[in-house]
């Protein structure tokens, strides 16, 4: 048997004594293997072994005295237990002796069958009641006087549709000036936009002047230049570095593959100017835009200025081409971009040793081819018939324009090469 199922303190009366609130023992042996080893941890972990011995019995005792309390607790319980069936016996048997007569008294109270029973009382009640409120509420809705509710409804339903028909025809009258209103503002805006269609297609039909025709000549540039890795700019609107706006489209030469080798400026007029404004025009564009050539580019022949020629050198740095106004004539705005490139490359390349007479040579007969097919275009224009034969004798002379200008840039490239080998 193990040690806690003995008795665990062997106590005589001269080693444990009670006194006041101290217990005092002495020569007190304790026989338990848990008890021994709870001392012996504690007393290893710093608690002096008295101390663990005496909370031991402060715990024990606390738990002895809550399970007397406890046991107490259960004897109340069972009391109280008792005497509560003891009490429901006894009213179990009050009210099966009071059902009866409380039954009775409720059957005879409300049996509707019996007379005077609280329902027939109740019905009576009722019926009187609702003759009295019909009989008042016929009087009531019925008279003329203040007393009747509904006189002031009929009143304000009255009054309420008189103020509605008389603002449906305020409204109606409104409408109808509106309407009229309406009706004139689409009347004037109809005329203004047949003014406006018509304006536009007087300004499709006819000459358009200032910046349009500047744009126009613009974009004729952009494509030449584009097609030849050049890169053109519309600068019209913007300063140069003078501070005036001279020159409306810069190119600049090879900049679309490479390093800027040359600048040319292009002056769109569709104006005739004299020749000494047309020639401040070119040389104000070309210090203004750091360009090395600059070409004035006007709206017809009747622009040139009095005295020059349009695909003419001028000074070895301007010329003048005439073009359509509405469509630009590319074929003599390429020929003046290919003669100005030229000389900006030969320029650059001084020391070639070029067939000047051949240059010469070659630009005249473009020239020549040029203003032939300008007069069959204008031919083309004005004539009805042989359209088609025309039209082929132009495609011959832009044909002969594109040999000459090619045979000038041979020319160009047969120096430069000649050079090469020179230089080796």
């Amino acid at each position: 048997m193990e040690a806690s199922e003995k008795q665990q303190l062997p106590l005589d009366d001269g080693s444990v004594r009670a006194l006041d609130d101290r217990l005092v023992i002495e020569r007190l042996t304790v026989s338990d293997e848990r008890a021994a080893r709870v001392v012996r941890e504690r007393a290893e972990a710093g608690q002096s072994p008295p101390r663990t011995v005496a909370d031991a019995i402060e715990i024990g005792a606390r738990v002895l005295d809550r399970e007397d309390a406890a046991a107490e607790v259960d004897y109340v319980r069972a009391e109280f237990e008792r005497h509560a069936a003891e009490l429901r016996e006894r009213l179990t048997r009050a009210l099966a002796d009071g059902d009866d007569r409380l039954a009775e008294r409720i059957a005879t109270t409300f049996d509707g069958t019996r007379e005077g029973s609280v329902q027939q009382q109740i019905r009576e009640v009722l019926s009187t009641a609702l003759g009295e409120q019909r009989i008042a509420l016929l009087r009531q809705f019925s008279a003329e006087d203040g007393s009747n509710p509904l006189t002031d409804f009929k009143g304000h339903l009255v009054e309420a549709i008189r103020r509605s028909d008389a603002r449906q025809q305020k409204d109606g009258e409104e409408n109808r000036r509106r309407i009229e209103a309406l009706t004139r503002e689409l009347v004037e805006l109809k005329k203004q936009q047949e003014g406006d269609r018509r304006v536009e297609e007087a300004e499709e039909a006819g000459t358009r002047k200032g910046r349009s025709f500047e744009e126009r000549v613009h974009v004729a540039l952009e494509r030449i230049a584009t097609a030849r890795g050049d890169c053109a700019h519309h600068v019209g609107d913007e300063p140069g570095i003078g501070g005036t706006k001279k020159g409306d489209t810069v190119v600049e030469v090879g900049a679309a593959d490479g390093p800027i080798l040359g600048r040319i400026a292009f002056e769109a007029k569709d104006e005739q100017l004299s020749k000494n404004r047309a020639w401040a025009e070119l040389n104000g564009a070309m210090a203004e835009r750091q360009a090395e050539f600059a070409v004035l580019v006007v709206a017809g022949e009747e622009s040139v200025p009095a005295g020059r020629e349009q695909l003419a050198e001028y000074e070895g740095n301007k010329m003048i081409v005439a073009v359509d106004s509405e469509l630009p004539d590319e074929l003599g705005l390429d020929l003046a971009y290919r003669y100005a490139r030229l000389r900006l490359m030969l320029k650059r390349e001084g020391e070639l040793t070029l067939d000047a007479a051949g240059v010469r040579d070659a630009v005249e007969e473009a020239r020549s081819a040029l203003k032939s097919a300008q007069s069959i275009r204008l031919a083309l224009t004005n004539a009805g018939k042989s359209v088609v034969k025309a039209r082929e004798g132009v495609d011959e002379l832009v044909s002969s324009v594109d040999g000459r200008l090619e045979h000038i840039e041979s020319l160009v490239a047969a120096a430069d090469a000649a050079s090469n080998e020179l230089a080796g």
